[in-house]
C-alpha cells in the first residue's frame, strides 16, 4: 500500500539534499550544461520549480499544465535567472507542494496528469519524489544514481518496469539485481531476455540515464526501450 504521507516526507528530504548541493554552486553554474540534452542547470532548476506547482494543480483538481507549449515556455523563461532566485523558487514551490499535500483529502481518488495519464492521488508524492531525485542526478554536480536512497531505487525500478510492461516493442524481459526481480515488456509465459546488473545500473538504463553497457544480458540483446 502506498503511504503518501511517508512519500511526502521523502520528497521533503530529497529537496533539502538538492537545495544544499545547489547552494554550493557559483552563479555562473546556471548557464552550464546539465546532463539533459539542450538543458542547462538553470533549465533543470526551473523545471523542478514549475513541476512542483504543476503537481499542486493536480492535487487541487486543475490541469497539470495549461499546455505543453506553456510548460516549455515557462522553463525557458526561468532558466537564466540568478542562482539565488532559482534556489528561492525551488524552495518556495516545494513548500507549496508540501502544504497542498498536508490538506486532508481522499487520497484514493483518481487524478489526471500530463497527456491524459491518470493515477491515484496517493501516488502523486512518489511521482514528485522521482522528479527531485532523478533531476538532482541530471544536474551533474556530484549526485549520482548510486547515491539515491535504496528504497527509492527499488520502487522506481518497479515503477518503470510496470510502465514498459505490455509494450509491444519490448520483448518479454526479466530484470534482476541479484536479490530482486521484475518483469517487463510484452506478455509471455516466460521471459525471452534476462537483464542483470547493479541496482543503480538497472535504474539508470530504465530511466534513460545510462546506456546499459555494463548490464549482463542473457537470451538476446539488451532491449531498446521507448522514450519516457
Amino acid at each position: 500500500m502506498i503511504d503518501h504521507a511517508r512519500d511526502l516526507a521523502s520528497v521533503r528530504d530529497a529537496t533539502e539534499r538538492l537545495l544544499t548541493a545547489v547552494g554550493t554552486l557559483h552563479n555562473a553554474s546556471v548557464t552550464e550544461s546539465s546532463r539533459l540534452p539542450g538543458w542547462s542547470v538553470g533549465h533543470v532548476l526551473a523545471h523542478l520549480a514549475r513541476n512542483a506547482d504543476a503537481v499542486v494543480n493536480v492535487l487541487q483538481g486543475r490541469p497539470m499544465y495549461v499546455s505543453a507549449e506553456a510548460r516549455d515556455a515557462d522553463i525557458e523563461r526561468d532558466a537564466s535567472r540568478p542562482l539565488a532566485v532559482q534556489l528561492a523558487d525551488v524552495r518556495e514551490s516545494a513548500a507549496r507542494f508540501q502544504e497542498a499535500g498536508a490538506v486532508p483529502a481522499d487520497w484514493s481518488r483518481t487524478v489526471e496528469l500530463r497527456n491524459g495519464v491518470t493515477d491515484t492521488a496517493s501516488r502523486v508524492p512518489f511521482r514528485r519524489w522521482i522528479e527531485v531525485e532523478l533531476h538532482h542526478v541530471d544536474l551533474g554536480i556530484g549526485y549520482e544514481l548510486e547515491h539515491l536512497p535504496a528504497e527509492f531505487t527499488e520502487r522506481e525500478t518497479g515503477f518503470l518496469a510496470a510502465r514498459f510492461a505490455g509494450h509491444p516493442d519490448v520483448p518479454p524481459t526479466r530484470l534482476t539485481d541479484g536479490a530482486r526481480a521484475w518483469r517487463t515488456g510484452r506478455e509471455a509465459d516466460d521471459p525471452e531476455v534476462t537483464v542483470t546488473g547493479a541496482p543503480a545500473d538497472l535504474l539508470g538504463w530504465l530511466a534513460g540515464r545510462r546506456e546499459g553497457s555494463v548490464l549482463t544480458v542473457e537470451g538476446g540483446r539488451l532491449p531498446a526501450l521507448p522514450p519516457l
